[in-house]
């Protein structure tokens, strides 16, 4: 889906401050995280902006099922390690302190049966003690069927004009996302389709919990649309 794009990626999401919600990320992994480790597994990890800011704090890791949006990730984090992979199969050996998998990437899981497939997988990568952090997508009451949408960059050598309408099937938000985009070369279009679930808080917080997790969710999250904290439950010792 990203092959076309994933040039164009980081200049279309230049709006995020990666830095300040890495900031946040570590508060809320100091204050629950158990064990002692500092490996880190970012899933979906994209084009590795998160990941540039947690490889401060952490011996960092990206996963992605996008083979053109690792390789911009493995530039910008170059003494990191990328696995290419889908979160609901991918069999590490390594196991973490701390995953997360962030902007919404937790949506493109089609179906509850998804959901809880990916977020299971996740958990069962974790040390005893670790944290699992998932930034969800929207929830059905917040999403606007109907409407539309546009993003417009115009620099001296780039310029792109992004337009979409939302629409839903069933717990399905639907929405092609049209892109022309204009160098000094050329001028092209293309689309990206994107179907993302639409799942409720509850729907979220029983994936988590079912997969053993002691779960918190902050409303707020890292850009308002929520966060979920998962601890794996530590080793205990007999006395």
């Amino acid at each position: 889906m990203y092959a076309e794009m994933a040039q164009y990626y980081d200049r279309i999401y230049s709006f995020k401050d990666y830095q300040a919600e890495v900031a946040l990320l570590i508060d809320w992994i100091e204050t629950h995280v158990r064990s002692r480790g500092r490996r880190l597994l970012d899933v979906a990890c994209g084009t590795g902006c998160h990941l540039e800011f947690l490889a401060r704090a952490f011996d960092a890791e990206g996963l992605d099922l996008s083979r053109e949006l690792l390789a911009c990730a493995a530039r910008r984090n170059p003494k990191s390690s990328f696995h290419c992979a889908d979160m609901r199969t991918f069999e590490l050996a390594s196991r973490y302190d701390v995953i997360t998998c962030l902007f919404s990437s937790i949506g493109y899981m089609p179906s509850i049966e998804d959901l809880n497939k990916a977020v299971d997988n996740m958990a069962r990568h974790l040390v005893p003690g670790g944290i699992l952090l998932v930034e969800p997508w929207l929830t059905p009451e917040v999403w606007k069927p109907g409407t539309v949408h546009g993003l417009f960059i115009d620099d001296p050598d780039l310029t792109i004009a992004r337009v979409n309408t939302s629409l839903t099937q069933g717990r399905l938000s639907v929405f092609d996302l049209h892109h022309l985009v204009g160098t000094p070369e050329k001028t092209v279009h293309f689309v990206e389709h994107h179907e993302l679930g639409l799942y409720t808080v509850e729907e979220m917080m029983e994936a988590f919990e079912t997969s053993g997790l002691q779960t918190m969710y902050e409303s707020d999250g890292l850009t308002g649309r929520g966060l979920y904290i998962g601890v794996r439950a530590a080793e205990s010792h007999a006395s």
